[in-house]
């Protein structure tokens, strides 16, 4: 069974060997049938710290490496896409 891959963007690279990465995905609100955008971070084990900070990234699932990180760095994408302005919800 081949392991799940996504795409997101860095939004933290303060720990070391380890990555905060936005996955942002579309889906279909169940009522109002209205398209609305959900976002999920994942930390994710970066061992040669070879990511950084906007930086877009694909991420594949692993066994668990420690007690948040479920997920490893498969390549970086593109250098410095950019992160638009971060969306506190209430």
């Amino acid at each position: 069974m081949p392991k799940k891959q996504l795409v997101g963007v860095v939004v933290s690279d303060a720990m070391n060997k380890t990555r905060v990465v936005r996955v942002t995905r579309l889906v279909r609100h169940p009522v109002y049938q209205r398209v609305v955008r959900r976002v999920k971070k994942f930390k994710v084990h970066d061992p040669a710290s070879a990511s950084h900070r906007g930086d877009e990234v694909r991420i594949e699932e692993t066994r668990p490496i420690s007690k948040e990180k479920r997920w490893r760095l498969m390549e970086v994408l593109r250098k410095g896409v950019g992160l638009e302005p971060e969306v506190k919800e209430p």
